[in-house]
């Protein structure tokens, strides 16, 4: 499926600024958030939207984008020399010189896979931090044979096709003369070893999947998409060797309050028109709890208010972000005769007398009446 262009996705141009990206990410994301939006393809566009925002919002990421697009730079040749698939560097020494790289002991130990797992959490949990446990479906070592695939009571044997070595040399005829290509041996699957008895249990595979519970530390102050290492939390080694690691990606979910940017929380306040014009104290919501705001007289629609110290501890350990009070005037939709009247009078002494638009045939004859 030929995936849609990311700056299309987020709705911006190529030469958006960062501040442009984030803005049209926190937008969009908190429209098509699956928790929010209970369309049948909300899921797909927020992934969609997620995605756009991680290689656009990287500086590296967008300059290898906007030069390769989609298609993966490191993939090398591709289909080139006549086509054939998957013929890179390693074929192409293996060709000419008989095997000039040099291969590692497929008997070595080796580090086990790391694993990513995406866990939604709330935005409170993200500002505070949480002690959490997470189900993981995993490969580990099989119990019964210990992870070496054989049977118990017999023992893994050296292939007798590669010697052990886990790779086979294959003669072939060229325009150039007769060459040699080393090939993973298929026999023994490249490990140079072979299981004649199976482990009853995982089928010679020697690990078998399991649901595991972690236990998983929400550092103070994480943001959307950033992760945590969990170390040897992984897939099993290879051989005697370590566990890979679990990276857990945090995907928090969007207040109704609070927006958040960095470590700066941000809440539009609803002022009647009275407190903005005459000034007032108020109580204010904050992530810690509310806390009183004093309005000067005059304050208009649009003006910010900080609260010091009162936003979100940096997950790095900077220091701790502000709190932004935009201020929204509300325009009452509503209005009782004596606040009409009152109001006329207020606009009549600042001499700035409206044309007023009638709500109703009803309100219009009542004035008449009124002589108003």
């Amino acid at each position: 499926m030929n995936k849609r262009d990311y700056y299309e996705v987020l709705g911006v141009s190529k030469t958006a600024s960062k501040e442009e990206i984030k803005k049209a990410y926190r937008k969009l994301s908190k429209q098509f958030h699956p928790d929010i939006n209970k369309e049948a393809n909300a899921s797909e566009k927020f992934q969609e939207v997620k995605e756009a925002y991680e290689v656009l919002s990287d500086e590296q990421k967008r300059a290898q984008y906007d030069q390769f697009g989609h298609q993966d730079p490191n993939q090398g040749f591709g289909g080139g020399f006549g086509g054939a698939e998957g013929f890179g560097f390693d074929d192409i020494f293996s060709t000419f010189f008989g095997g000039g790289t040099r291969r590692r002991d497929p008997n070595a130990p080796r580090k086990g896979d790391d694993l990513q797992y995406s866990m939604t959490i709330d935005f409170m949990d993200a500002v505070f931090g949480k002690e959490t446990e997470v189900e993981i479906p995993k490969e580990e070592n099989c119990d019964t044979c210990d992870g070496s695939g054989a049977k118990p009571g017999t023992k893994k044997k050296t292939c007798p096709y590669c010697e052990g070595t886990g790779q086979l040399n294959v003669t072939q005829d060229t325009p150039f003369g007769r060459m040699v290509n080393r090939r993973a041996c298929q026999h023994c699957e490249g490990t140079g070893q072979i299981i004649e008895e199976k482990c009853p249990t995982c089928k010679g595979a020697g690990k078998v999947r399991k649901v595991k519970k972690i236990k998983v530390s929400i550092p103070a102050g994480v943001d959307d998409g950033q992760q945590l290492r969990v170390s040897g939390q992984g897939g099993p080694g290879y051989n005697g060797g370590p566990s890979g690691d679990l990276y857990v990606v945090f995907r928090v979910k969007p207040h109704k309050e609070f927006e958040r940017e960095g470590d700066d929380i941000y809440l539009e306040l609803g002022l009647t028109y009275p407190q903005a014009a005459l000034g007032d104290e108020i109580e204010v919501p904050t992530v810690h709890g509310k806390v009183k705001l004093k309005i000067p007289a005059g304050t208009q629609s649009g003006a910010r208010f900080r609260l010091k110290g009162k936003g979100v501890k940096n997950v790095h350990g900077y220091g701790i972000g502000d709190q932004h009070v935009v201020i929204r005037v509300k325009t009452p939709t509503k209005l009782s005769e004596k606040q009409r009247q009152l109001l006329r009078e207020f606009a009549e002494i600042s001499g700035d007398i409206p044309e007023e638009q009638e709500s109703s045939l009803f309100d219009k004859i009542k004035r008449t009446i009124k002589g108003d």
